[in-house]
C-alpha cells in the first residue's frame, strides 16, 4: 500500500487518482485553448469573414468545415467549446458536428504524430485520416436532415444561443471576452473533471489483460480497441504513441479503429458534449460512429 506522507491510500484508489489527474492535466491546456479560440471566433472575428469563405453548397461547405482543424489544432476536448462558439456564430448544428468530429483527426499535430508512429505510407495512417473525414461528413449529412436542428441542443445551451444582444453594445470586446470565458469555463470545466474521474475509474476496474487476449481476432480485436479507446480517453494529439506498443499484438484494422473512434467517442468527450447536445443525440452519435469505425477496421483487417 503506497504511503503519501502521513497518509496511506489503497492501491486501487491511488491508481484512480493518478489516472484521473493525468487525464485532467493532459486535457486542461487544450480545453482552455479551445475556450479562448471560441471567444476569438465569437467576439473578434467578423461574422461575414467566416461565412464568406465557406461554399454555399451544403456538401462542399461541410467538407471545408472538416478542414478547419488544420488551422485550429486543439485536441478533441478543446474542440467542444470551439464548436459551441461556431453555433453561436451562426453555424448549423450539423455543421458544428462535422467540425467537432473531424477536427481532432484532421489537424497537423495529429497527422504528424500518427505518421511518425506508424509511417506516413501505412494503412493505419491512411485509414485514420480518410476514415475520420468520412465519418464526420456522414454524421453532418445525417443530422442536416433533421427538421429542427435546435432541438438537438440542450435547453440551456439553446437558450444561450437565443440570448438578446441588447446589453452587448455597452460592453467592450475585452469585457465580453471575460464574460464568455467565465461562462464557458463554468460549463465545460465540471464536465471535464467528472469525465476524467469516470475514465480513471473504468480503467482501474477493467484489466487490460482481458483486452490483450482478443487482439488476434479480426472482429473481437476491433471491439476490444473500441472499448479501450472509450475507457482510456487519451488526447488525439498523443494517442498514436500510446497505442503503438499494442501494434505487435493487435491487427492493423483494430489499431485504426482505436485512432478513429477514440477522438470522437470516449468517456471524457461524451461528458463534455453533454453540455451542448441532448442525451438522445449522443446515443445516436455513438452508435453511428461505432458502426462506421468498425466497418473501416474490418476493411483494413482484410485488405492490409
Amino acid at each position: 500500500m503506497p504511503t503519501l506522507g502521513p497518509w496511506s491510500l489503497p492501491n486501487h484508489l491511488q491508481d484512480l487518482l493518478t489516472l484521473s489527474i493525468s487525464v485532467i492535466v493532459e486535457s486542461l491546456p487544450f480545453v482552455v485553448l479551445g475556450i479562448v479560440l471560441s471567444i476569438v471566433v465569437q467576439v473578434w472575428v467578423p461574422d461575414r469573414w467566416i461565412m464568406r469563405v465557406l461554399p454555399r453548397n451544403a456538401v462542399l461547405r461541410r467538407a471545408m468545415i472538416s478542414f478547419l482543424g488544420i488551422f485550429l489544432p486543439v485536441c478533441e476536448c478543446g474542440n467542444v467549446p470551439l464548436a459551441r462558439g461556431l453555433i453561436v456564430k451562426g453555424f448549423t448544428v450539423s455543421e458544428s458536428m462535422t467540425f467537432l468530429l473531424a477536427a481532432p483527426i484532421v489537424n497537423p499535430i495529429t497527422i504528424l504524430t500518427t505518421g511518425q508512429a506508424f509511417g506516413f505510407d501505412s494503412w493505419v495512417f491512411f485509414a485514420r485520416l480518410v476514415g475520420g473525414f468520412l465519418i464526420a461528413n456522414v454524421i453532418g449529412w445525417l443530422f442536416s436532415k433533421h427538421p429542427d436542428q435546435d432541438s438537438l441542443l440542450t435547453d440551456r445551451f439553446a437558450a444561450e444561443c437565443r440570448l438578446p444582444d441588447s446589453h452587448e453594445h455597452d460592453q467592450t470586446r475585452w469585457q465580453k471576452s471575460v464574460e464568455l470565458f467565465t461562462r464557458e469555463s463554468g460549463v465545460i470545466m465540471p464536465a471535464l473533471f467528472i469525465g476524467s474521474l469516470v475514465a480513471g475509474f473504468v480503467q482501474v476496474a477493467i484489466p487490460r489483460s482481458v483486452l490483450l487476449n482478443l487482439g488476434s481476432n479480426p472482429v473481437w480485436s476491433i471491439l476490444a480497441m473500441m472499448v479501450l479507446a472509450f475507457v482510456i480517453s487519451v488526447c488525439s494529439n498523443v494517442d498514436a504513441f500510446f497505442i503503438l506498443p499494442f501494434a505487435s499484438t493487435f491487427l492493423p484494422g483494430s489499431i485504426a479503429v482505436f485512432l478513429i473512434f477514440g477522438p470522437i467517442i470516449d468517456i471524457k468527450m461524451l461528458t463534455l458534449m453533454r453540455t451542448t447536445f441532448r442525451a438522445k443525440v449522443l446515443v445516436q452519435l455513438t452508435v453511428i460512429v461505432g458502426l462506421l469505425s468498425a466497418l473501416i477496421g474490418l476493411v483494413v483487417n482484410y485488405v492490409a
